[in-house]
């Protein structure tokens, strides 16, 4: 039965392959193939040619003959050559374009799939999928067709030789080939198995190397350089025995085959000297023969090690196909366009929960964000806060209840077109290793250079952008390195208000800012809020004193809403924050 299932996980890999990847380039495979075939040809005809070299020329004398032997001897290994070269070009020239189709699916898949999936795995090992295993199927294709082909063609050319010069020295020597078929089948199986165990730990490698170096200055302030080493050899060392181990079956093929053909050519000599020493065959024909087997060996051994390198690159495939058949859960199926205009957001009895075990995140959630004015959200951490811009977004959808802008339910808008008239400005700032320039144009590449430096000045972060080294044509560094948080919650607030969208969402967009920072971006952003739907969530309750309406949030429903006077007069859960703050 388990054989059962591999040979057919083996067979729906293949044609998964072949129709999606390399379908499209057939018409080089085909030109390919022709040239392996000529090259094949010229193998068989090398073999062919020692019989008419030994008996007519060394050993008749027929002098007449030497040139034109030596010509075609010549000839089928120029020929040869020149064949080998092409389709060898032409199939690396496919195996790229194959290799380039496939992480372009991947990583498209990648940007596709819900944040869900993406909180679940590591960049690091996604990243692993995209280079690692790829380039491993490209590996296993283009030489797998490349060698196959020619290979096969080459046996059988070079089986037909033997069988010409002696039929029943061919079949006593070939009685050997079913052991050694069967022993190739073996070793691809447990090499296919290793290649997935091998991809899973260097995924795993990738990861734990990546976190290591993002996290270089904890790791150095907390002295844990020894654990981590520690760890990263642990990582390095599973990898490293898997390789051996797949170096060890791999190669188990060699010498098995070298035992089994070193039987036959003690057989062929034994049995073929007998018919040479009776006139029943000519010297130049069992040379001729044991040439051909000679060669034919070659042939066979690669067909063995291509097996091999085919069943890893199937585990690759696996894992990478593994990925492209990852459902996306936010269906993006609407089509209705929202309105250029501030828009009205309303929460209708929603309930979510990231996790079907654990107490629901929101529950039944009725709140309303007015059309052109600023709402603010306060509440303990896990109350839900930065749940209800992961909802308005549709990073996630709802379990019930329904989100409505203008009084229709988001799923009916296009996603696309909902998150483009959207800007948002989160506490988990991120920031490109690109330009300032470019950083602050991220979500408007098209903005011109006034635009950006007017959203800048907005931000209060023109003038620590005008001291860096090359100004806006400075280089950030990855994650912003070159810049601290303060400097990076400017950038991000500056990329917000470039992008001009009639919907705002602000998530502790200040909290990285000192107090005068603090009240001069306050000033700007208040002068930016006009005319668009403002959801800001703060821990500073200064932060959110001019909002039009306050929400306070408490285990994931609205505990009271309110104006900040009103909800001081009602002395509930505001008050008492503002009271503790005082105090």
């Amino acid at each position: 039965m388990p054989d059962t299932r591999t040979a057919y996980k083996t067979k729906s890999l293949t044609i998964r392959l072949i129709r999606r990847y390399i379908k499209p380039y057939l018409a080089t495979i085909a030109v390919a193939v022709f040239f392996m075939l000529i090259a094949a040809g010229m193998t068989a005809a090398f073999a062919k040619l020692v019989q008419p070299v030994l008996d007519d020329v060394l050993y008749a004398k027929k002098r007449e003959m030497l040139f034109s032997v030596a010509s075609m001897m010549a000839g089928a290994f120029i020929i040869r050559g020149l064949a080998t070269y092409f389709h060898t070009v032409m199939m690396s020239r496919v195996g790229e374009w194959i290799i380039g189709d496939l992480q372009k699916d991947l990583f498209s898949k990648f940007i596709d799939l819900d944040l869900s999936f993406h909180q679940e795995q590591t960049s690091s090992g996604l990243l692993s999928r995209v280079m690692n295993d790829v380039q491993m199927i490209r590996a296993a294709i283009t030489e797998t067709m490349t060698g196959f082909g020619k290979s096969l063609t080459t046996l059988i050319l070079l089986i037909i030789v033997m069988f010409m010069q002696d039929w029943r020295l061919a079949s006593a020597a070939f009685t050997a080939l079913p052991i050694a078929v069967l022993f190739v089948l073996w070793v691809g199986k447990r090499l296919r198995r290793i290649s997935k165990n091998i991809q899973n730990e260097m995924g795993s490698l990738t990861s734990r190397l990546s976190q290591i170096l993002q996290g270089i200055r904890l790791v150095k302030a907390y002295g844990q350089e020894e654990y981590e080493r520690e760890r990263a050899r642990i990582n390095i060392e599973k990898v490293r025995s898997l390789m051996v181990k797949a170096v060890r079956v791999g190669n188990l093929s060699t010498p098995v085959n070298e035992i089994i053909i070193g039987l036959v050519v003690f057989g062929i000599i034994l049995y073929g000297g007998s018919q040479v020493a009776d006139g029943s065959i000519t010297p130049g024909v069992l040379i001729s023969f044991i040439t051909a087997f000679t060669l034919a060996y070659e042939p066979m051994k690669k067909l063995a090690k291509l097996n091999n390198n085919y069943q890893m690159g199937l585990g690759a495939a696996e894992r990478v196909f593994e990925m492209l058949d990852q459902e996306v859960v936010v269906k993006a199926n609407g089509t209705k366009v929202p309105a250029k205009s501030a828009p009205q957001i309303r929460f209708k009895d929603v309930s979510f929960n990231y996790d079907a075990d654990q107490t629901p995140v929101l529950n039944n959630l009725t709140f309303t964000a007015e059309a052109g004015k600023v709402t603010a959200i306060i509440g303990a951490s896990g109350a839900g806060k930065s749940t209800l811009f992961n909802l308005i977004l549709r990073f996630y959808d709802i379990e019930s209840g329904s989100i409505e802008l203008d009084g229709t339910n988001l799923t009916h808008y296009d996603l696309r077109l909902l998150r483009n008239n959207t800007a948002l400005v989160s506490q988990d700032v991120t920031i490109f290793n690109e330009t300032v320039l470019d950083n602050i144009a991220y979500g408007r590449n098209n903005a011109s250079e006034d635009e950006i430096i007017r959203a800048a000045k907005m931000a209060s972060a023109h003038e620590f952008i005008q001291k860096l080294p090359l100004g806006y044509q400075t280089i950030l560094g990855e994650d912003g390195t070159k810049i601290s948080g303060g400097q990076k919650q400017r950038i991000s607030i500056a990329r917000a208000i470039l992008r001009n969208a009639p919907l705002l969402l602000l998530d502790e967009a200040t909290s990285a800012l000192d107090g005068e920072a603090e009240l001069a971006i306050q000033r700007a952003l208040s002068e930016f809020e006009k005319g668009r739907t403002t959801i800001v969530i703060a821990h500073r309750l200064s932060t959110v004193q001019h909002a039009h309406k306050i929400i306070v949030l408490g285990q994931g429903a609205v505990i009271e809403e309110g104006t900040h006077e009103q909800l001081l007069k009602r002395e509930g859960a505001y008050a008492h924050m503002v009271k503790l703050l005082e105090d």
